[in-house]
C-alpha cells in the first residue's frame, strides 16, 4: 500500500480520532477512557510535531508530541504518542510515523523523546527500541509510586526514553 508522511491538520481528527478511540479499546495503549475533541487534544500537543500516515483521504496512523513541562528546563523533553489504525498495523506505517516524528522532533529542538507503555504493550516497546529508545524504569503497580489506574486497576508502566545524538549535545 502507498502512503505518505504529512503533517496532521485539524480535518484529519476525525479520523486520527477513531484510530485513538480503536487503540483505548485494546486497553493497552492509553490509560485515557475518551478521546477529546479537536480544540483540546491540539492544544496539549506541540503544533511542529504532528504527523499522518496518509493513503488518498484515508489516515492510517498518527505520531505526536506533548510537552512533559511549561518549565523553560523541560523545552527540549517531549512525551511521544504513536497510534496504527488496527487494520494497518504490522505494515511499517508506526516505524515510518515514528522516524518521521524523531527527524521533526531534532529539527525542533527536542533533545530527550519519552514514552510511558504498558508492558502488555510488545509490539509498542519493541517499535521503540528498534528507534533508539530504552527502557530507563517501571512505574510497578505495587509501589508507592504507582503511575495510574487504568479501568479501576492499577497498571504498571514501562518508562522509555531516546536522546538525540544531534540536539542538546554541546
Amino acid at each position: 500500500m502507498e502512503y505518505r508522511i504529512d503533517k496532521m491538520v485539524s480535518d484529519d481528527w476525525g479520523q486520527a480520532r477513531s484510530i485513538y478511540l480503536d487503540g483505548i479499546v485494546t486497553g493497552n495503549a492509553t490509560f485515557e477512557a475518551e478521546a477529546p475533541d479537536w480544540h483540546n487534544w491540539d492544544s496539549s500537543h506541540m503544533q511542529e510535531c504532528r504527523l499522518v500516515a496518509r493513503a488518498g483521504n484515508t489516515i492510517l496512523g498518527w505520531a505526536a508530541l506533548s510537552p512533559v513541562s511549561s518549565r523553560c528546563v523541560y523545552s527540549g523533553v517531549a512525551e511521544i504518542s504513536v497510534y496504527v489504525a488496527t487494520k494497518h498495523q504490522r505494515l511499517g506505517v508506526g516505524g515510518k510515523l515514528l522516524a518521521a516524528l524523531i527527524k521533526a522532533s531534532e529539527k525542533n529542538g527536542i533533545w530527550t523523546l519519552q514514552a510511558g507503555i504498558f508492558p502488555e504493550n510488545i509490539n509498542s516497546i519493541n517499535l521503540h527500541k528498534r528507534y533508539g529508545f530504552r527502557d530507563v524504569g517501571r512505574m510497578e503497580k505495587l509501589s508507592k509510586m504507582t503511575y495510574g489506574q487504568h479501568k479501576g486497576a492499577w497498571r504498571d508502566v514501562v518508562l522509555m526514553e531516546r536522546r538525540s545524538k544531534s540536539v542538546g549535545i554541546d
